[in-house]
Order: structure tokens, then C-alpha cells, then sequence
């Protein structure tokens, strides 16, 4: 039998008034908690474009030093897919809460020790492996906080309004490019010397007040109503990892090369634009973090409008429109960008922002709709991580390659590139906003959904 998504809600203790509260608390909650986990990331590739290099590998040219620190960098991306499967088989067996505390945590604490962490002047080679380390732990937390989060909000909102719900978390990729920048740039413009010498260091320590208020948010909201169903049928899956990668291998691959057109641009424009405008244009880093910042502005009321739109429009039709524009955008932001002119700097990493928040704002529930609710954290964990090891990790170190080998128009070329295969992952990833998550797995196995 058919349901439709605006039918059915699980039932929670308490009625009405407890599920209102209960809604507004997973959605703040998994946007103050994305919003801090991306804080965290972004220092670091903040600090990767314009400090590391001279902290941590002195003895290099700025060029290979740039390439060095970018390195680092993709260790993250690298280690996410493995949060991604860690985080995702104890998020499908003892639910999307107590997976959360734990990303949390870690993410907080990682950050706060790269605040302390000596240079090269002082503990030679070990500086930059513990830097690598801490990256690693860095990767692997936000590799398992993406797709909790998402569920955590998803999972309790209204099913006919999942687009939005989704889109939440999502927007706190902006928030926490917004406070790591603007963080970044208020102390590089209070005292630049002081920023380079020792001062970069204080947002990273910041990370444990932030965590703190995540946690104490976080620890309020009580396990989601769907995951609770599965539960008391126990219909839990005993390797949920396992189970979806072989029961749904084609919807992780396809999620993965989803964010071809979203992922590799974003970094091009959040992290390698950061060196770029100051070495290549010879402009200052304020103007660098500060077209950062008010492309994340944007982002933050775009990401929203785009999840919604998606529950009226569907999800494919919104996403594969942004990967278009994406492509669209690809050489007109770099001719912005090298006039050198302040405000067309800014326009330039605006136009990038504009078709990313097309896509990021209906990508959360595009991939978590595509595997069944006992699978959902390990199956879009996967398939939304793995996009770093194609995307995302390489998008920057590939940029500063191919800049003085290719010139700036082969970066454009990349990103033309990034949205072809997108496009053909939208071909082959179904839109299900009208399917009802809420049947359980043994109904849903019975007529075939």
C-alpha cells in the first residue's frame, strides 16, 4: 500500500507539544553542532592558505610551502569516509543522539590542541606529523556529524518539508565559514604580526567554549521518532555498513559524484581563493577572508531557500540547475577576480556561492531519501564523504598545481568538468521527496519499496 509523506508521523510521549519542542531542538541543535564541527574545519584550512605554510614548513618556497600546507589539508578529506563508516554503523545501531556527543567532542578537542601545538622552529618534523595527526581526527569527526545531523532534523520534521529540515545542518557550513573567517580576520587586522607570530592560534582554542554550548544544546533532544520505531520492532541492522554497501552501492557512488559540481568549487573558492588573492594578486588578507565572509552570508539565506524550494520543485530539478550555473559561473568568477578591483573580487567569489547553495540546500535530502531509514547513516554518511577523496581533498592541492603549470583557465576547465559528472550522477540518482521514510524496513520490504 502507497503512503503518502505527509501522513504519517511516529508517535512521541507526550503529544503535540512535546514533538514541537522536540523539532526546534534537533534543529538547533544540528545547526549550532554542524556549525561548530565546520568552524573547526575551517580555521584549519584558513590557516592552511595563509599561516601553516611559514609555521609549520619554514625550510620550503612559498610555493611548495603552499602545497605542503594544502596537503595536510586533504589528510582531512581523506580521513572523513573513514567517520563516515565508523560514526555510521554505531549511528544505525544505537541511534543518531549519542553519535552526535561523540563527533562533537572530538572535533572540539583535535582543534583545540592544533591551538597549542608547537612549530617547526621548536620540535622540527614532529610538528608538522602531529599537525597531519590532528587533521586525521579533525576528518574523521566531521565524517560522521554530516549525515547524524541531518537525519537528527530530518527524521523530525514534517515529512512533506524534509527539504528544509535537511537543509538546516547544511546551513552550518556557512555559519562556521562566517565565524572561523571573521574570527581570522578580526586579529589579522587588529595586529597582522601578532596573527602570524601567535595569535592565529586563539580560534582554534575557542573551539572548547563553542563545544561546550554545542553539548549542552545537543544532550537536551531525545533520540528521533523514526529511529526509536526501528528500535522497538528491532529491525535495527546488526552491520548496517556492511549491509548497505551491498545492498546499495550504485546510490553511495552516485551520492559521491552528486557533489562533484558543489564540493570541488567550494574549496576552490573557500580555501585556495585565500592564497590566490593575496600571493597571485598581490592583495591583502583581509580582502581575501572578507569575499569568504560575504559569500558566506549568502550562502546562510540561500542554502534554506534552496531546501525548501526543493520540497515544492523536487530535488533534481533545483540540483541539476545549480550544477548548470556552476558550470556557467566557472570562467566569468575568474576573470572577476583578476581585475583586482575589491568589489569584483567579492563578485567573483559571490557567483560561486550562488549555484553552491542551489545544490547544498537540497543535497542533504536528495542523498539521505535514497537508503532506507535502517541504513540511512552509514548509506549517505558514505556516499556524501567519499565525495572528499574525488572533490574536495584534491580541489585546492590541484588549483595550486595547475595555476602556474596551466594558468587560471584549466581551474576553470576543472570546475566545467566537476559539473558534467554531476549531472550525469543526477541522471542516475532517483528523486523520492514524495516517498514516506516513515513505513517501517518490514513493510517496506513486503511491497517492494
Amino acid at each position: 500500500m502507497a503512503h503518502s509523506p505527509h501522513e504519517a508521523q511516529a508517535p512521541v510521549p507526550g503529544g503535540d507539544p512535546v514533538r514541537r519542542r522536540q523539532v526546534r531542538l534537533a534543529a538547533v541543535s544540528s545547526v549550532i553542532g554542524t556549525s561548530i564541527e565546520w568552524y573547526d574545519f575551517f580555521l584549519y584550512g584558513t590557516a592552511a592558505a595563509i599561516v601553516f605554510p611559514s609555521v609549520f614548513f619554514p625550510g620550503s618556497s612559498s610555493y611548495s610551502g603552499t602545497l605542503e600546507s594544502f596537503a595536510t589539508y586533504a589528510v582531512g578529506f581523506a580521513a572523513r569516509p573513514v567517520g563516515a563508516a565508523i560514526f555510521g554503523h554505531w549511528g544505525d545501531r544505537l541511534g543518531r543522539k549519542a553519535t552526535l556527543i561523540v563527533t562533537l567532542l572530538m572535533m572540539g578537542i583535535a582543534s583545540a590542541l592544533v591551538g597549542v601545538l608547537p612549530g617547526a622552529s621548536s620540535i622540527g618534523i614532529g610538528a608538522p606529523i602531529l599537525l597531519v595527526v590532528l587533521r586525521v581526527f579533525q576528518g574523521i569527526a566531521v565524517g560522521g556529524e554530516w549525515s547524524g545531523s541531518v537525519l537528527l532534523s530530518m527524521e523530525w520534521g514534517k515529512q512533506h518539508r524534509r527539504g528544509l529540515m535537511a537543509s538546516l545542518p547544511q546551513a552550518g557550513v556557512p555559519i562556521g565559514l562566517l565565524l572561523g573567517t571573521g574570527a581570522m580576520t578580526a586579529i589579522a587586522l587588529a595586529n597582522e604580526a601578532a596573527f602570524k607570530a601567535w595569535a592565529w592560534r586563539i580560534p582554534f582554542l575557542a573551539s572548547l567554549v563553542l563545544v561546550a554550548i554545542g553539548l549542552w544544546v545537543r544532550l537536551k533532544v531525545m533520540e528521533t521518532p523514526m529511529f526509536a520505531r526501528l528500535a522497538a520492532r528491532q529491525e535495527v541492522a546488526r552491520v548496517p555498513v556492511a549491509e548497505v554497501i551491498r545492498r546499495h552501492p550504485k546510490e553511495i557512488l552516485a551520492s559521491a559524484f552528486l557533489r562533484m559540481s558543489e564540493q570541488a568549487p567550494f574549496y576552490i573558492y573557500t580555501t585556495f581563493a585565500l592564497a590566490y588573492i593575496k600571493k597571485d594578486l598581490s592583495q591583502g588578507e583581509s580582502l581575501a577572508l572578507g569575499a569568504v565572509s560575504v559569500a558566506a552570508a549568502v550562502e546562510l539565506v540561500l542554502i534554506p531557500t534552496f531546501g525548501s524550494l526543493s520540497d515544492r520543485l523536487g530535488r533534481r530539478r533545483v540540483y541539476a540547475t545549480g550544477a548548470v550555473l556552476m558550470a556557467v559561473a566557472a570562467f566569468p568568477a575568474f576573470l572577476l577576480l583578476n581585475t583586482k578591483s575589491a568589489g569584483l573580487i567579492i563578485l567573483g567569489v559571490v557567483i560561486l556561492a550562488i549555484p553552491h547553495s542551489m545544490q547544498y540546500g537540497p543535497q542533504s535530502s536528495y542523498i539521505a531519501e535514497s537508503f532506507p531509514t535502517r541504513l540511512a547513516y552509514g548509506g549517505s554518511g558514505l556516499g556524501y564523504q567519499s565525495a572528499s577523496l574525488i572533490a574536495g581533498g584534491p580541489a585546492p592541492l590541484l588549483a595550486t598545481w595547475m595555476l602556474p603549470n596551466f594558468g587560471w583557465q584549466a581551474i576553470s576547465v576543472y570546475i566545467i568538468a566537476c559539473a558534467a559528472l554531476t549531472l550525469m550522477a543526477v541522471a542516475l540518482l532517483p528523486d523520492r521527496r514524495a516517498a514516506d521514510l516513515t513505513v517501517p524496513a518490514s513493510t517496506a520490504a513486503a511491497v517492494g519499496g
